[in-house]
């Protein structure tokens, strides 16, 4: 019997896979801890390169990036931020409600730089492929180009904060989009004083992370996984959490 061929081994060096889980173990949104030093345009030109790395659906790559250091743009964007933030606290009643007033959640005037990262979601024409059944893969691929950033700005020790509560209509307007242009992240960039331990809303108590052991599913909805490696590897992840 012929002797079962060696995998080639592309993993990283233990150093280099170190530093990758790190930075998704360590990354967070960052709010309050901003400090005024910019970040320097090799830097920056480094991040913006990670974000345009990343996959997308027919490598259709719809995603563009705003660098926004005016003061009078981020002055106009929080403005819509406060106002959207009152309608949203008005959801939460009792002690609920106190708790979300004493959050902060958006560190726009604070933070040496913003950025909006948009989807066009005309990129790639009327047929991308693999776009034909999941038209929004273009939304997806645009996150994916989010999260690129957010870990190599972890790595350089650079906070990012995603303000999510803003009228999306509105924030076109100010920053001039095109009909089909959708800012789908507004970010808050710099370096801080400190990376939190853990995540902030869980800090406050907001929320607290799910066990991962409890969210992984067999080969249906209702089902635990059948494979013996899988089934030990939740065992492993249940004893770590």
């Amino acid at each position: 019997m012929a002797e079962p061929s060696e995998r080639p081994d592309h993993a990283f060096p233990e150093a280099q896979k170190a530093g990758v889980y790190r930075a998704i173990h360590e990354r967070r949104d960052v709010r309050a801890q901003f400090l005024p030093e910019p970040i320097p345009p090799e830097v920056l030109a480094r991040l913006l390169e990670a974000a345009h790395h990343a996959p997308s659906v027919g490598f259709m790559q719809p995603w563009d990036f705003l660098v926004i250091d005016s003061r009078e743009v981020r002055e106009r964007v929080h403005r819509i931020f406060e106002r959207e933030n009152a309608r949203a606290a008005e959801c939460h009643a009792g002690e609920r409600g106190q708790l979300y007033r004493r959050l902060k959640l958006e560190g726009i005037r604070e933070s040496p730089l913003n950025l909006c990262i948009t989807c066009d979601r005309s990129r790639g024409g009327e047929h991308v492929l693999g776009r034909h059944s999941v038209v929004d893969t273009d939304l997806f691929s645009t996150c994916l180009a989010v999260q690129n950033l957010w870990l190599a700005a972890r790595a350089e020790g650079i906070g990012v904060g995603w303000v999510s509560i803003l009228d999306q209509d509105e924030l076109a307007g100010v920053l001039g989009l095109p009909e089909s242009v959708y800012p789908l992240a507004y970010l808050c960039l710099g370096y801080v004083g400190d990376f939190l331990d853990r995540p902030e809303l869980a800090r406050a108590g907001w929320r607290q992370r799910l066990p991962l052991a409890e969210r992984v599913h067999g080969n249906g909805w209702e089902q635990m996984p059948s494979s013996t490696a899988l089934g030990e590897a939740l065992e492993a992840l249940g004893a770590r959490q």
